[in-house]
């Protein structure tokens, strides 16, 4: 967590509104966050549970991962909210039904297949064997019980895109009909830009029912208060041209000026930093970067992964097109879908109008060029191209 969070006063400004109308108990719009790798989405959820914490709003945070079960996050986070509201003697008659929905939804689920089976003994409990169904039944009762005991709930959901698209379709309709009901139940979440897209392929209303923002880099101010405003308490500042410096490099990344600045201050003495002592430590900058940001997401990748990334970065400008990225692989497009759909699902890659792609992670093109595996494939690559002709 940075010691100053930089460039999103508007954005927590916008949410706070909505904090103060779902404590009045007013159904309000949820809203999803999307942008690449490093610009601070997480950072801001936590700052906004914070604010709703301060506010009395049941706060549960659930990272979504490519093999956990995003079902039974909700269910745990459902039933700690019951535990919350049942310490009120008055509201203790409110906790049974929504108990025995969450207990449906999570002994009945298998997350392996997304199918729910009944045994005879549970026959009356389980009336449902549809995921939607279970887990609208816990919102819709979780909901009512946040109306009556007059305690909202805003669910904190991180890294969206990897969420399971029958878990995806199941949560935006229970949330849905929630908000119908007038409960005051919503949702903060935050995910790469593919997000957009799982969305609207899911259910059409989910365009009413969020609000969508897009996180990027900060602007040149921004940029200049996230490097200045921290060592302020130290009585360290930076010289104009060192912070001109320091957003050229970062390109204006949030994470990028955070470790930028850590490396700089850790490795000077001086009270003012100046821009010969940003170039001594750009070499590593680079070597942080490549070693805790940029490696962990590159070795993820299957060898036919780390070729296609090859060959988007070949391309030389990005966004690429598919059929320049399958000509630098010497292959047509349909030979490419399958490698093309998995790093999009591993959360590399993400898809930008019609037929390009980007990196989800900014600047990972220039960590590839560094690779001596980059340098070898453009090599025997080169010489492959040379033998066509």
């Amino acid at each position: 967590m940075p010691t100053f969070l930089a460039g999103r006063d508007e954005d927590i400004q916008n949410v706070e509104q909505m904090f103060i109308a779902l404590t009045m108990n007013i159904p309000t719009q949820s809203i999803i966050f999307s942008g690449l790798r490093g610009v601070g989405k997480t950072v801001l959820l936590n700052k906004l549970q914070k604010i709703a914490e301060d506010k009395d709003i049941f706060c549960s945070h659930i990272e979504v991962e490519e093999r956990n079960d995003f079902i039974s996050q909700v269910a745990s986070c459902s039933q700690a909210f019951l535990r919350k509201v049942s310490t009120k003697e008055k509201f203790k008659n409110l906790i049974q039904k929504p108990l025995d929905a969450i207990k449906a939804l999570v002994v009945s689920f298998d997350p392996n297949d997304n199918t729910f089976s009944l045994s005879l003994q549970d026959k009356e409990l389980y009336t449902s064997a549809n995921l939607t169904q279970s887990l609208t039944e816990v919102f819709v009762t979780i909901g009512e019980t946040a109306y009556k005991s007059e305690t909202p709930i805003c669910f904190f959901i991180d890294e969206i895109q990897y969420m399971k698209q029958k878990e995806l379709g199941s949560l935006i309709a229970a949330l849905h009909r929630t908000n119908q009901l007038g409960y005051p139940v919503m949702v903060i979440g935050a995910g790469l830009p593919k997000i957009y897209k799982m969305l609207s392929d899911e259910k059409s209303y989910s365009e009413r029912l969020f609000l969508y923002k897009e996180i990027g880099s900060l602007n040149e101010e921004q940029s200049k208060n996230a490097i200045e405003i921290p060592v302020r308490k130290f009585g360290v500042t930076y010289s104009k041209s060192a912070v001109n410096k320091i957003i050229s490099l970062t390109k204006g990344y949030p994470f990028f000026i955070q470790q930028m600045c850590q490396i700089v201050y850790k490795n000077t003495n001086e009270k003012e930093i100046k821009s010969g002592q940003v170039e001594e430590n750009i070499k590593e900058f680079f070597e942080t970067l490549d070693v805790g940001f940029f490696k962990v997401r590159y070795e993820r990748c299957a060898d036919s992964d780390k070729k296609f990334i090859f060959a988007m970065v070949r391309c030389g400008e990005l966004p690429c097109t598919i059929s320049n990225v399958a000509k630098n692989l010497h292959k047509n497009v349909n030979q490419i879908s399958t490698t093309r759909a998995q790093l999009i699902s591993k959360g590399i890659i993400f898809p930008i109008r019609y037929k390009e792609l980007d990196f989800t992670v900014p600047e990972f093109s220039g960590y590839i060029q560094r690779l001596d595996e980059y340098k070898q494939w453009c090599e025997e690559n080169h010489e492959s191209q040379l033998e066509l002709f």
